[in-house]
């Protein structure tokens, strides 16, 4: 553990600027006066006395949950993710008064992802926002949650406890605190005063912290709208005026950044996608509605990320699980700020060139993804997965061929390194390495370059070739290129070549969906789920075999949400081969249902 954390600290180190050194010194000098209580930190009278609140419009919410998930939230639940909720209650108890820079995550019983979770507080932001639905008492529902809201702000007193070692999660509880003190209309002077210190605490503590430097990423963008709702609070005082421009002047900033001229997104990964768009749509919500600032200029940005997002969604508003995703809402789970929603028309190929996505949809029952793009957004890549030229296929809006998703970030590091790997997406790995290198669970070095060299429509449909140099890097070096021609009724022909030198072991994966039954048929595989059939099958006489719940080497699993894993079946095909002669010829085609 602590060669891993030295690991990590060196790299950190390595890819650093003299701006950033001088940023994380000054904020390790903050840590340590922090502690020794030579700092003030806590609001001033006056500032308290002159917050906003009342008469701040909250950005509109959409979006519903199902009344059982409201029962379940009044009988005590919260959202912990998967883990067991009795090793959450007893880490919060062992942490609570410890002083937050000597928690250890990697230690604990419990992955810390599952306490941050529920102390986001979102599980009461969703009573407020529901509490009027059929079935439910508003006051009881409103006084349930200011009871629980002043409870957990006095049992988590700054800087003690998990849940200020990350301020991202101060900056995605500040939304809450002021939904609740625009909601709330019978609280007495003391308790909106306790919740409005804390709010001034978080956003102090975001503004001494902020991700930046080689740290940029969603992280960045949740404390910047922290840091925003925030000063629209305490905009009456000089401090609450810094938080605002600051939070502004880094949203604007960063825009460009975290979404690409594409609409794409520059971490690879969709549910982080989600989840950026979101809290600017929330900022932006707040600010025109209190007529602080105008957003118009960010707004064709995020139209572009709309966009993009709609491309890969189904029928029933989902996106496959591409890149990292811990299932984190800027609001809270099934509300959503209100955005504008671009219509999107069908089109039988879309491109994504900054991002490195090709779109199939030759008809309405056949979509298919296909990544030719970068492995995430540098220095460390953190949230993308070593998946350079795998693809995703769904039939009628049911997923087939999938990719396996995240499954968890910390306390299980063999999982995590397998569900990052290019083992377990939709392409091909050589001599069982990754197409980049896997440093530590957030860091990786190595990274590929992934390049789409032809884009054509021909009589028959329409082809594309890409290829990748993640395994140019071995001592033997090999480079992927793989083709895929589709036509116009959805049969699909991939074919995997390679260039470079020696002999090589080659596997290339295809993972089903846990739901897709899987049986053989002569020289090919008929894959059935909901009535619905297409099949699967080598062209140059090679055998695919099917692998379900392998623990040894790992391989065929599949993660449908967070913490969760469940068994899943891939069809694999391994070769030892000559570089010259190695290939995969495979076709996929729909069939009749």
């Amino acid at each position: 553990m602590i060669a891993a954390n030295l690991k990590f600290y060196w790299l950190r180190l390595r890819n650093a600027s003299i701006a950033e050194l001088s940023d994380r010194l000054r904020q390790l000098l903050l840590i340590h006066f922090l502690k020794r209580g030579n700092i003030q930190w806590a609001p001033e009278e006056s500032a308290i006395a002159h917050a906003r609140s009342r008469d701040i419009f909250f950005p509109e919410i959409t979006g519903g949950v199902d009344p059982p998930i409201l029962e379940a939230i009044l009988q005590g639940r919260t959202f912990y993710l998967s883990t067991d909720p009795r090793k959450l209650v007893e880490f919060q108890k062992n942490t609570s008064t410890v002083f937050l820079d000597d928690i250890n995550p990697q230690a604990e019983p419990v992955d810390i992802r599952c306490a941050w979770e529920a102390a986001r507080l979102q599980h009461l932001a969703i009573l407020m926002a529901c509490s009027d639905r059929s079935g439910f008492s508003s006051s009881h529902c409103l006084e349930f949650v200011k009871f629980h809201l002043c409870k957990w702000i006095g049992e988590n007193p700054f800087p003690y406890g998990a849940h200020y070692m990350s301020v991202m999660e101060s900056g995605l509880r500040i939304p809450v605190f002021l939904y609740a003190l625009t909601n709330l209309k019978d609280l007495s002077r003391a308790e909106a005063d306790r919740i409005l210190s804390s709010l001034y605490v978080h956003a102090w503590w975001i503004s001494k912290r902020l991700s930046l430097y080689s740290s940029l990423g969603n992280h960045t963008i949740a404390e910047a709208a922290g840091l925003v709702f925030g000063g629209v609070v305490f905009q009456n005082a000089e401090q609450g005026r810094r938080w605002l421009e600051r939070g502004i002047g880094l949203l604007g900033q960063e825009l460009p950044h975290q979404i690409l001229d594409d609409g794409g997104p520059a971490e690879q990964s969709l549910g982080y996608h989600r989840f950026v768009l979101d809290l600017y749509w929330l900022v932006i919500g707040l600010l025109e509605l209190n007529r602080i600032s105008d957003c118009s200029e960010w707004k064709p940005r995020l139209m572009q990320g709309e966009k993009f997002l709609r491309r890969f969604e189904d029928g029933h508003g989902h996106y496959p699980a591409i890149g990292d995703s811990d299932d984190g809402h800027a609001f809270a789970p099934g509300l959503h700020p209100k955005c504008a929603v671009p219509g999107v028309e069908w089109e039988t190929v879309t491109h994504f060139p900054d991002t490195g996505y090709t779109i199939f949809r030759p008809d309405h029952d056949v979509w298919l993804s296909f990544d030719h793009g970068p492995l995430g957004m540098p220095p460390f890549y953190n949230h993308g997965h070593a998946d350079a030229l795998s693809i995703v296929l769904s039939k009628k809006d049911t997923p087939f061929i999938v990719d396996p998703g995240t499954y968890r970030y910390n306390n299980e590091p063999r999982w995590r390194r397998y569900f990052k790997s290019t083992r377990c997406h939709n392409t091909v790995s050589i001599d069982d390495c990754d197409q980049a290198y896997q440093e530590t669970g957030f860091v990786w070095s190595h990274p590929y370059r992934a390049r789409l060299h032809q884009a054509e429509e021909t009589e028959r449909g329409y082809m594309l070739e890409a290829s990748h140099d993640g395994y140019e890097r071995l001592k033997k070096p090999v480079r992927h290129h793989r083709t895929l021609f589709i036509n116009g009724n959805g049969t699909i022909r991939i074919l995997d070549t390679f260039t470079g030198k020696g002999m090589h072991d080659f596997e290339l994966n295809f993972h089903l969906h846990p739901e897709v039954i899987a049986f053989r048929k002569e020289n090919r595989w008929i894959l059935v789920r909901d009535q619905l059939k297409i099949s699967l099958g080598s062209l140059d006489g090679k055998s695919f075999r099917l692998v379900k719940g392998q623990k040894e080497p790992i391989l065929g699993w599949y993660s449908p949400a967070y913490g969760v894993k469940v068994e899943t079946g891939v069809l694999t095909c391994r070769i030892r081969e000559d570089v010259g002669r190695a290939a995969f010829t495979t076709l996929i085609r729909m069939e009749g249902d």
